[in-house]
C-alpha cells in the first residue's frame, strides 16, 4: 500500500480491512483445498486448483507481512500517545502544584 494511501486512511481501518481480506482470503483457500480433496479431478482441473490454492497461500503471506507491518506502525502509535500523555500529565502536575 502507498504511504500516500496510508496517509489518508487510519492505522486502525487499514488494519480491519486487511484482516477481513485476510478472512475472505483464507476461506477461498479452504474451499479450494475442499475441492482438491474431495472430487476425481482431471489432471487439468487438479492443477488450476492448484495455481489457485498457490495463489491463494501467496496472497495471504502478503496480507499478513502487511498486517504484521501495521500492527508494528499502531504500536508505535500508541506508546506515543502514552508518552505525550504523561509528559502532559506531568506538566499539568507541576503547574498545578
Amino acid at each position: 500500500m502507498t504511504k500516500k494511501k496510508r496517509e489518508n486512511l487510519g492505522v486502525a481501518l487499514e488494519i480491519d480491512g486487511l484482516e477481513e481480506k485476510l478472512s475472505q482470503c483464507r476461506r477461498d483457500l479452504e474451499a479450494v483445498n475442499s475441492r482438491l480433496h474431495s472430487r476425481e479431478l482431471s489432471p487439468e482441473a487438479r492443477r488450476s486448483l492448484e495455481k489457485e490454492k498457490n495463489s491463494l497461500m501467496n496472497k495471504a503471506s502478503n496480507y499478513e507481512k502487511e498486517l504484521k507491518f501495521l500492527r508494528q506502525e499502531n504500536r508505535k502509535n500508541m506508546l506515543l500517545s502514552v508518552a505525550i500523555f504523561i509528559l502532559l500529565t506531568l506538566v499539568y502536575a507541576y503547574w498545578t502544584m
